[in-house]
């Protein structure tokens, strides 16, 4: 071997131990913000559940009562108009083409 092969050979495991070291760097990087995202979402959840419990309870508003069935108020579309078959018939009969 030359020591230009042992150069080359030498390069390229320092290049494998550098980009191993880069990972781990990487990952350590990620946890850190990981868990720096999590203790802010644990102390805004404590904020607000702090909030919720010396606010005063919030009166939920009553419905209103529906209207009676026999009403057109509460028909909805498919009740007042006529299926597209039924239409197309009456279209057929009277002498449309369609």
């Amino acid at each position: 071997m030359t020591q230009e092969d042992r150069d080359r050979a030498e390069a390229r495991f320092n290049k494998a131990a550098r980009a191993s070291n880069d990972a781990k760097a990487g990952k350590s990087d990620r946890d850190a913000s990981t868990m720096a995202v999590l203790d802010n979402m644990a102390r805004l959840k404590a904020a607000r559940l702090a909030r919720e419990a010396a606010a005063p309870p919030v009166a939920t508003p009553v419905k209103k009562a529906r209207a009676k069935a026999g009403s057109k108020i509460g028909k909805t579309a498919a009740e007042k108009t006529p299926a597209l078959s039924d239409w197309l018939a009456g279209q057929q009969s009277g002498g449309r083409r369609t």
